[in-house]
């Protein structure tokens, strides 16, 4: 998928010198073949170009580079781990690239304000490791936590499998360090949990996607670290089952519960069927599928986990279960669910959607679009699944089996309509964690509040007059 605007004009090759003076010549790319990672993204949806890939080390380096293009009015793409999903890191029309994976020193862990400040082109799975070591935990966790970054799941205000108990990633930021497009940084690092001096600004900047400004550094909230973990992989016959167990859990566990993801069970068959060393923890199919999770400080969560079966059981909610005996069946449950994105593609054309509703509506939804999906493409197979506990469904439709995978795809902007219609009515959101980007731009002014766009476009006006910053992108 190509989106295409203005190109902007040649870049000159003195200011090609100029950028290199100030990141080195090792950290200006400008070969096209070294180029090509940095303008196409792992589901091959997206594919753009540029002219040159900056590598900054320092946030003095970003500044420098954001002062320059201000002044000859270049337009910046800020890419972290390039794991986004809609088209948002991309740079479609020839945009200079800065590329924040050399960022990546944790400056300060401070065990006693419970903080971990880290420069934006720090992995995820590395922040939480380094919380780990310190006895720490780092929630925020996501399939692509191997190479997204700190700065990318901030500038999406990424979610996961923890959202539930945690929040989202905008909930475990205490303060931001952000160049803003005429390079000048604001600094708001602060560890304060309490800061009542005027507006939110961190706010700003957290799901913005790059379009006004670059985040170069955060302040993350750090939490006790689990003394134990008990992960459960249950079978049920509903989405209005799984809804019910969820209501035990919740009332069971409290806090504890710390994710509960709904699997459909061509999903579940698609992981086992596609994935590497994956494996049904259960003896039977089962139409729908719950992989639940408790946490505790103290070591109660295997006796609490058995309570709420036991109780989901007697009830005849659930109709098997199975829990983790040990780290590496935990593992394998979580391999599965991991595995469910990916096990798409063998399956050819998938067109896919990142929605919450309410959670009370989950059964509906589901069951509504599963229905007018399939009645606008006899033979379509929707795959949903996702974290139930938030109400955020990745409602994924992969195409008839035998069907023409161009013709399928050509349809990505008609399923949509058919699923957003639906998610709009059910006072749902048509992004719940991926972000807009490019992929859902054009659909934004038509869901959103009308003052709450314009209110967007004069942050946007105000904070990037030239329009240098992530051009074309959310707005």
């Amino acid at each position: 998928m190509n989106i295409t605007r203005p190109a902007p004009p040649p870049l000159a090759p003195e200011l090609i010198e100029r950028f290199r003076a100030i990141v080195g010549t090792k950290y200006a790319v400008t070969d096209p073949a070294d180029i090509e990672p940095y303008v196409t993204e792992e589901r091959n949806l997206f594919h753009g170009r540029s002219p040159l890939v900056l590598r900054p080390g320092s946030t003095a380096e970003v500044a420098a580079i954001c002062r320059l293009a201000s002044e000859h009015k270049i337009a910046l793409v800020p890419q972290g781990g390039n794991t986004g999903l809609v088209g948002g890191q991309t740079p479609h029309n020839g945009e200079v690239v800065v590329s924040l994976r050399r960022m990546d020193r944790i400056r300060e862990i401070d065990t006693d304000s419970n903080t971990m400040t880290c420069e934006a082109g720090v992995v995820l799975q590395v922040a939480q490791q380094r919380a780990s070591e310190v006895d720490r935990l780092f929630p925020l966790s996501l399939g692509a936590e191997g190479s997204c970054t700190i700065g990318g799941n901030l500038s999406t205000n990424a979610g996961g499998t923890a959202a539930l108990a945690y929040g989202v990633a905008r909930e475990m930021a205490l303060g931001l360090e952000v160049v803003l497009a005429d390079g000048r940084v604001l600094n708001v690092l602060s560890k304060l949990k309490k800061d009542n001096t005027g507006y939110d600004l961190r706010n700003l900047f957290i799901g913005a996607e790059g379009t006004l400004g670059i985040i170069t550094a955060a302040t993350l909230k750090l939490f006790p670290k689990p003394r134990a973990v008990e992960t459960a992989f249950v079978g049920l016959k509903s989405p209005a089952a799984a809804l019910r167990l969820l209501t035990i859990a919740q009332s069971e566990a409290s806090n504890a519960l710390t994710s509960f993801e709904l699997l459909a069970e061509m999903a579940v068959d698609f992981s086992i069927r596609h994935g590497i060393d994956v494996r049904d923890p259960l003896d039977a199919k089962h139409p729908w599928y719950v992989l639940m999770e408790l946490s505790s400080p103290r070591d109660d969560a295997r006796a609490t986990l058995e309570a709420i079966l036991a109780r989901a059981m007697d009830e005849e909610i659930i109709d098997d279960a199975v829990i983790a005996a040990n780290l590496t069946q935990r593992a394998g449950f979580w391999k599965l669910r991991d595995e469910m994105s990916a096990a798409q593609k063998p399956e050819g054309g998938s067109i896919k959607h990142d929605i919450s509703v309410p959670v009370a509506a989950v059964p509906a939804f589901i069951a509504e679009a599963d229905a007018a999906v399939v009645k606008l493409i006899p033979g379509a197979r929707p795959v949903p699944f996702g974290h139930l506990g938030d109400g955020n469904i990745h409602y994924n439709v992969s195409q008839p089996v035998g069907g023409d995978t161009a013709d399928f795809m050509a349809r990505w902007h008609d399923v949509n309509a058919v699923v957003f219609a639906i998610v709009l009515r059910m006072g749902g959101s048509i992004s719940a964690e991926h972000g807009i980007g490019v992929l859902k731009r054009d659909e934004l002014p038509d869901v959103k509040d009308k003052v709450a766009i314009a209110l967007m476009r004069s942050v946007k006006a105000m904070l990037d007059p030239q329009g240098i910053m992530n051009p074309g992108k959310v707005l």
